[in-house]
């Protein structure tokens, strides 16, 4: 069953709404629901800030760590979001408590900063964008933040505590004991946005969410660049929205749709997800706004073999049209909006979104 015009003037009117960065309140969920239980941070739920900040030099903030099992070794600040919290609530908290105040030099501009760089290393900060989200399925997902220094100065070892002994700038290049290898790839990925932002400024928006969820604008790009979209159809079309699972990558739930819909031809496709177009959280009732919701945008695209039965170098021709819907829930809808097309299209060969990052 096709959508009526009206319809699809709706599908696109929302759609051009995530393209820039806003979203919606989940009020339903199509898959996995019956396999989720709703997000509860310190029970099934861990959720990490972490950062990065650079000095007009480009060196990096690192804190030395208090905590007995890595005592004096070095790492970006970094901490738990705590219960009722959102998760820029969580930036501004961690990084108050253990200020030391001093004629701070706030002239950095924009920076990457992590929620506890005023508790572990004596900053004020403003957030101005999240840089990148890693993801060990829905039980465990590490925020890392963008962020302005608004206030204080570098903690020093006088000021040191049970949550840091001091910070000091890095230069990427002197011998220094780090607590983990794994900041190395996060300072990288924040020198190459510091200096060559690769999408816009995206912040975490207010809205709340009961499960981890992935909302999906689910593309097939046809051979002569017509472009259509996948709708669950009742009660009216709608992206589909699927609970993460405990055993996948959050970002699975766009394959539970287009297995869904495509049971035959599924396996003759790949699923990719391309990037984050915002993303939706709450946090401040435990229990019950502690989810997730990612609006994100993938492709479904031919899965064609390089080579054919005889082990020959093959190509096989790009369709024209999506494979055949096989789930009467679901429907095909081509976008026919000339500006909404050349966007999605541009997005499906070159993204330009926030990065998510499966760590399985």
């Amino acid at each position: 069953m096709e959508v009526t015009a009206k319809e699809r003037r709706q599908v696109e009117e929302q759609v051009e709404q995530l393209l820039s960065g806003q979203g919606s309140e989940v009020t339903l969920c199509d898959l996995g629901l019956e396999l989720s239980k709703p997000a509860t941070l310190r029970k099934n739920v861990t959720y990490i800030v972490c950062g990065v900040i650079f000095n007009e030099q480009e060196e990096v903030l690192m804190v030395q760590e208090a905590k007995p099992d890595c005592y004096k070794q070095w790492y970006l600040p970094a901490g738990r979001v705590e219960v009722g919290e959102s998760l820029e609530e969580a930036l501004r908290r961690e990084v108050s408590p253990a200020c030391h105040r001093g004629n701070g030099n706030s002239a950095f501009g924009h920076l990457i900063l992590s929620p506890q760089v005023k508790e572990e290393a004596g900053f004020d900060c403003q957030p101005i964008t999240l840089l990148l989200i890693q993801e060990q399925g829905p039980q465990w997902i590490r925020f890392i933040f963008l962020a302005r220094i608004t206030g204080g100065s570098m903690k020093t070892l006088t000021a040191a505590d049970q949550e840091s002994l001091q910070a000091s700038w890095w230069d990427r290049q002197s011998s220094l004991s780090l607590r983990g290898r794994d900041i190395l790839r996060l300072i990288d990925y924040g020198l190459r946005y510091h200096r060559s932002p690769w999408h816009g400024a995206s912040l975490p928006l207010d809205l709340s969410c009961r499960h981890i969820v992935q909302r999906t604008l689910l593309l097939f790009v046809g051979a002569e660049k017509r472009v259509w979209i996948l709708l669950v159809q009742a009660p009216t079309p709608h992206l589909p929205t699927a609970a993460a699972l405990r055993t996948h990558a959050v970002t699975w739930a766009a394959n539970m749709a287009a297995q869904e819909a495509l049971p035959a031809s599924y396996y003759d496709h790949d699923v990719a997800t391309l990037g984050v177009l915002s993303l939706q959280h709450n946090g401040r009732q435990h229990g019950r706004t502690d989810g997730v919701c990612f609006n994100t945008l993938a492709a479904l695209t031919p899965d064609r073999p390089q080579r054919d039965e005889d082990g020959l170098a093959a190509e096989r021709p790009a369709p024209a049209t999506p494979p055949p819907v096989e789930n009467p829930r679901y429907v095909w809808m081509e976008v026919q909006a000339p500006a909404l097309k050349e966007e999605l299209l541009r997005q499906s060969q070159n993204p330009t979104l926030l990065p998510i990052q499966s760590l399985y």
